[in-house]
């Protein structure tokens, strides 16, 4: 029987076990770190080494105002399945100030997660899950060897993620997983070789998602599934307002299937009037401008979209195309550059992309004011098929295999003010016309140059 002194000096040590982390990459932190969350919120590690077998999970109506931090000496590994760290929030209102419920503002907002590494050490290991929350905020945090870096479910509102490195994880970089989020901010940070995709959204109701000044590359499996640097897949919900500005997306052709960005629109809603007579919606308004696309199988793919705006950027190696729109409405492409630039010869590529721009079953598009040269193995360089009311002027379609701009099935549109030449030497000059028509009708067709077969 032992003495009541002693009860309470065991527990007295055990309480200070919990309290006090080792950090020593071998013990067991996970209890010792839930218990500062738990008790205190606010939790700065010093530098070290921490180990969790378990989620630590932060339920901020119970914690109130939380936040983690290192100096960048401090790496979490996580030995356990799901999230290292698991944020939950009460919030389930919009951003609109007369949608908070009082303890939203008073106890929970902005959680915050600042200069530490999360490493994962199980297959199903994740780094940093978020639900519910308000303004969570992460800044030079290292998350890799996890499955998801950043997983956002079922509802958030005003995310921030800047200055972050998310590198080599199998799953996804920054998921957005069915969840009903408006305004998050992904800037200045590095997402790459996540093998299933970069920044991806699925289903859900995603809403102004800015994706600025980042560099997104490699997130592809060699052998998995067909991934993307950026994905928006409406299908199962609806995704629309984004930007994704001033990034490089690369890497890797390797993939099958894969692409810098890809959007599929086809989302989900019970109105016939927002289906527009279709069995889906097409989501949208994207606008992509001013970042440096290469070596992918494509680019750039647009699928069932409305109000997609593509301005501004580089373009080169794309294996299958440079660029792809589909079914989809309301696109404008203008001042882009699609090359192929001697340069990247040493890649060792021996040419074997093909690159080139396709317009299928399109309406009220732009394709204005865009330098196109170096398509080879197309049948056109930029190739337009069942398409109604588009603007295609004042490109330079240039030195390309097959036709240089080949309309097929295209009505009511404007074909005015373009150079459509191929110049190389005359053995590897296209032997096709430099403008090709099949069919169509009500076109107005004038002021173009041309070249010769």
């Amino acid at each position: 029987m032992f003495s009541k002194s002693f009860l309470l000096l065991l527990t007295t040590a055990s309480i200070a076990l919990a309290q006090e982390p080792v950090g020593d990459g071998k013990s067991d932190d996970t209890a010792a770190i839930q218990h500062l969350f738990d008790t205190v919120g606010s939790v700065k590690l010093p530098k070290g080494t921490y180990l969790l077998t378990q989620t630590v999970k932060i339920d901020l109506k119970k914690t109130g105002f939380a936040a983690l931090s290192g100096d960048g000496t401090v790496r979490l590994i996580m030995a356990g399945e799901g999230p290292a760290l698991q944020f939950v929030g009460t919030h389930e209102g919009s951003a609109a100030p007369d949608s908070f419920k009082p303890d939203v503002w008073e106890s929970q907002r902005t959680p915050m997660v600042d200069g530490i590494e999360i490493v994962g050490a199980d297959d199903k290991a994740d780094g940093i899950e978020a639900t519910g929350t308000m303004q969570i905020t992460l800044s030079r945090v290292v998350i890799r060897e996890c499955r998801h870096a950043v997983h956002l479910s079922t509802r958030n509102r005003n995310v921030l993620i800047s200055a972050c490195h998310f590198y080599h994880n199998t799953g996804i970089g920054v998921f957005y997983d069915n969840v009903n989020l408006h305004q998050s901010n992904i800037v200045g940070s590095h997402i790459s070789y996540n093998e299933g995709g970069g920044v991806v959204s699925v289903g859900g109701n995603v809403r102004n998602l800015h994706i600025g000044t980042c560099d997104i590359e490699g997130n592809h499996g060699k052998d998995g599934p067909p991934s993307a640097n950026v994905m928006l897949d409406s299908r199962g919900g609806s995704i629309g307002e984004v930007t994704i500005t001033g990034c490089t997306l690369q890497h890797t052709h390797k993939s099958p299937d894969s692409a810098n960005v890809r959007i599929i629109g086809s989302g989900t809603d019970e109105s016939l009037l927002r289906r527009g007579g279709r069995e889906h919606t097409r989501e949208g308004n994207v606008t992509i401008t001013g970042n440096v696309f290469s070596d992918v199988q494509v680019n750039v793919e647009v699928r069932d979209s409305r109000g997609v705006t593509i301005t501004g950027n580089t373009f080169w190696e794309g294996f299958q195309h440079d660029l792809i729109v589909t079914d989809s409405g309301n696109v404008v492409v203008t001042g882009n550059n699609f090359d192929r630039n001697p340069r990247y010869l040493v890649n060792g590529n021996a040419n074997a992309e093909n690159n080139g721009v396709v317009f299928q079953r399109c309406e009220d598009g732009m394709f204005s004011n865009n330098v196109v040269s170096g398509v080879w193995k197309q049948r056109a360089a930029v190739d337009i098929e069942s398409c109604n009311r588009m603007q295609i002027s004042h490109n330079s379609v240039l030195d390309s295999d097959g036709s240089a701009l080949r309309l097929e099935q295209v009505t009511n549109s404007m074909i005015v003010g373009n150079i459509l030449r191929d110049d190389r030497e005359e053995a590897k000059r296209s032997k096709e016309p430099s403008l090709s028509i099949v069919g169509g009708k009500d076109n107005v067709i004038e002021q173009n140059v041309l070249g010769t077969k």
